[in-house]
């Protein structure tokens, strides 16, 4: 059986990943692909669980510590929910997935990169995504954008120069992996997006 294709979201709160994951995911079913949809943190039981404490819990952690729990989850949910689905031939769509522990473990919190790449390789093994998009956007346009329609969570309650640094780390990974991740100006109209995202489709 033929595996299945592993896409992936990124972005900052506010660059309007649900909103195009929603879209995308009736697009991809409307050409009859069989389809998975998750998230990270999330996924499974253990990553429901872990996103709640990541998210939400008040104590303060090293970024460390919090790149551990992202990639027990992140094992999870490979073994679970990921390979099954991508052996089986279904279509994985993941709100984010390991660019985002780089971009917010090593370039928000300053975690040692490398580290970071030796818990991906010996979680993920070879798996990657085959296509990621990274909606780029200004952090104080995102920020404000969140804030418009919910109370933040941990990590947005981080200063400007945090979501700064994020973006810079994102931005480092797209050019580390130019034919993967795709960088799309979250700052335009969802319909001009929509026609790059439709376009960027028919390359996988």
């Amino acid at each position: 059986m033929k595996r299945g294709r592993f896409i992936t979201l990124e972005g900052m709160d506010g660059a309007g990943k649900t909103t195009h994951l929603e879209w995308l995911q009736a697009r991809l079913q409307d050409r009859g692909i069989l389809l998975t949809v998750t998230r990270e943190p999330g996924g499974t039981a253990l990553g429901e669980s872990l996103r709640e404490l990541l998210l939400h819990g008040k104590e303060s952690r090293q970024p460390e510590t919090e790149a551990l729990l992202m990639f027990a989850a992140r094992h999870e949910h490979i073994a679970r929910v990921i390979g099954p689905a991508l052996a089986a031939g279904r279509w994985v769509l993941c709100d984010r997935f390991t660019d985002a522990t780089y971009a917010y473990q090593a370039g928000g919190s300053g975690m040692d990169w490398a580290r970071i790449g030796e818990l991906e390789r010996w979680v993920q093994g070879d798996l990657q995504p085959d296509l990621t998009f990274y909606f780029d956007l200004a952090p104080e346009v995102g920020r404000a954008r969140t804030r418009q329609v919910r109370a933040p969570d941990r990590f947005e309650r981080e200063q400007l120069g945090f979501y700064e640094r994020v973006r810079a780390a994102y931005l480092r990974r797209a050019q580390e992996h130019p034919q993967r991740i795709w960088v799309i100006d979250a700052a335009r109209t969802i319909p001009e997006i929509q026609v790059d995202l439709d376009k960027i489709l028919l390359t996988i």
